[in-house]
């Protein structure tokens, strides 16, 4: 498991948020869609969803995503959000953190 540069934070109003991190913080999206919106910010990306839970969520590069959520499950992660469409497998560690685990590697 290797970490990638994404931090993932999920917002309720994303046309506010977005505003905020062009104009106040200076940053240019290079991704935009109304699911995601991506700022290149130097040492990491950070990204913006619509969701509820704005806690930043960090992301794992994994080679087999299935492997992976099974063996993290097993250690007491608990998952989150699995949506293969997008694709996200958000789980939350036995210690608070949420993370996103990808294909990669």
């Amino acid at each position: 498991m290797n970490s990638t540069r994404d931090i993932i934070i999920q917002v309720t109003d994303m046309d506010t948020a977005i505003a905020f991190y062009e104009t106040v913080m200076g940053l240019k999206p290079f991704q935009q869609s109304p699911q995601l919106t991506g700022f290149e910010t130097g040492n990491f990306r950070l990204f913006l969803e619509p969701g509820s839970a704005p806690a930043p969520v960090f992301e794992f590069a994994v080679p087999d995503l299935e492997e992976a959520k099974a063996r993290l499950v097993d250690a007491g992660c608990a998952v989150v959000d699995d949506n293969p469409a997008i694709p996200r497998c958000y789980l939350r560690d036995p210690f608070g953190l949420t993370f996103n685990i990808a294909r990669g590697v």
